[in-house]
C-alpha cells in the first residue's frame, strides 16, 4: 500500500465542535454515549434502544451500519440474526422486506431499523443536541457501504446539518479516502484497540479517537491521552458499565463514555466528586487480558496488510 495513500487534506468539520465533553456546574464531564442505544434496558440498536437513551438523557446514540442483500443500511451490531433475532442467516444473504419482519429474541420483542429510521427520528425538532457516532463494520464492500451510506443521509432532510451531528467510526486506515470520497466535510473518529496502530492517525488532520477503555489505563494511554487533548481532538472510551471505570473516565477527563446504561452513567456523573479511583481485581484481570487481545489484533493487522504508515505534510487529493 502507498505509504501516503490514505492521508487526505480535506477539510472536516472538527468533532470537538459537538463532541467534547460537557461543561456542567461541576465542571467538564465526558458525554453519555448510549452504546447500541439504552442496551441496558431495551434490545440493542432498536427505535426503542435508541429513544429510551434520548428520553434518559444521552448526549449521543453509538450504532452499527450493515447492508442487506438489496443494498438497505441496516443497524445491527453483528453480521448475522443469530444472537439478536434468533435465525441463522447473514445479514447480507436477505432482502429487507424479509429482514424488517424479524422481531428480537429479546423482550419487548422489536425489529430491525434502517440507518433511515433512525434519522428521521433525529430530525425532529427538538432533537438537534442529539448526535450520532456510526461503527462503520467491515463486513460489506466497503464502497458499496459508503455510497449507500452516503445516499441514505442525503435522502434525509435534517433539521441540522449531518456533518455536525454524524461521525464516522473507522476501523482501519484505508477506510478514510472512502470517507472523504463520499462523505467529506464529516468527523472521523478512529475505533481502535491498539494504541499502536492508532498512533498513524495523528497524521490526519481533525480525527478523533474512540478507544477500547482497558488499554488506555498506564502509561502509554496516559501519554496518548495527553496527545489527544494537546492536538484538541476528543477521546471517547468503550465500552464502560461498572461505576469505578465511569469514575475513572470521568476523572480522566475523556470526551464521551460509550455506556450499555446512560441512565446510570449520568447518575455517576451527577455525585462523583473526583476521589481517587481503585480498581478492583476483577477489573485489572480485565484490562491485563484485554491489552494482551490488543497486541493479538495489532498482529492480524499486520499479517493482513492493512497497517498504513502516514507521512505528515505528504497530502493527496482526493
Amino acid at each position: 500500500m502507498d505509504e501516503s495513500s490514505c492521508l487526505l487534506a480535506e477539510k472536516m468539520v472538527s468533532p470537538t465542535d459537538f463532541t467534547g465533553a460537557k461543561r456542567s456546574a461541576k465542571g467538564k464531564k465526558p458525554q453519555a454515549i448510549a452504546h447500541r442505544g439504552y442496551k441496558a434496558a431495551h434490545p440493542e440498536n432498536t427505535m426503542g434502544a435508541f429513544v429510551g437513551a434520548v428520553e434518559v438523557g444521552a448526549h449521543a446514540i453509538e450504532t452499527d451500519v450493515h447492508l442487506s442483500k438489496d443494498g438497505v443500511v441496516v443497524l445491527s451490531h453483528d453480521p448475522t440474526l443469530k444472537r439478536c433475532f434468533g435465525v441463522d442467516k447473514k445479514i447480507c444473504d436477505c432482502d429487507w422486506n424479509y429482514l424488517k419482519t424479524l422481531k428480537t429474541v429479546q423482550e419487548p420483542q422489536e425489529t430491525m431499523p434502517r440507518l433511515r429510521d433512525l434519522l428521521k427520528y433525529l430530525a425532529k425538532p427538538g432533537l438537534e443536541h442529539i448526535w450520532v457516532l456510526l461503527d462503520i463494520k467491515l463486513d460489506d464492500d466497503p464502497e458499496t457501504l459508503f455510497k449507500l451510506l452516503a445516499s441514505t443521509i442525503a435522502d434525509v432532510t435534517p433539521s441540522k446539518p449531518w456533518n455536525q451531528r454524524l461521525v464516522l467510526g473507522c476501523w482501519l486506515a484505508k477506510l478514510l479516502p472512502l470517507c472523504f470520497r463520499y462523505l467529506p466535510g464529516f468527523p472521523i473518529t478512529h475505533i481502535g484497540v491498539s494504541i499502536e496502530y492508532a498512533r498513524q492517525f495523528f497524521n490526519v488532520k481533525g480525527v478523533s479517537f474512540n478507544m477500547l477503555q482497558q488499554v488506555m489505563v498506564g502509561p502509554f494511554g496516559n501519554a496518548m491521552r495527553k496527545k489527544i487533548k494537546k492536538d484538541n481532538r476528543s477521546l471517547f472510551l468503550w465500552t464502560v458499565n461498572e461505576v469505578e471505570v465511569m469514575k475513572w473516565s470521568i476523572r480522566k477527563e475523556v470526551d464521551g463514555v460509550i455506556t450499555d446504561d446512560p441512565k446510570k452513567y449520568l447518575e455517576v456523573c451527577d455525585t462523583y466528586e473526583g476521589a481517587p479511583i481503585h480498581f478492583s481485581a476483577a477489573t485489572w484481570a480485565k484490562i491485563i487480558l484485554m491489552n494482551i487481545l490488543s497486541r493479538v489484533f495489532l498482529i492480524v493487522i499486520y499479517w493482513r496488510d492493512f497497517k498504513l504508515k502516514v507521512k505528515k505534510n505528504k497530502p493527496i487529493e482526493a
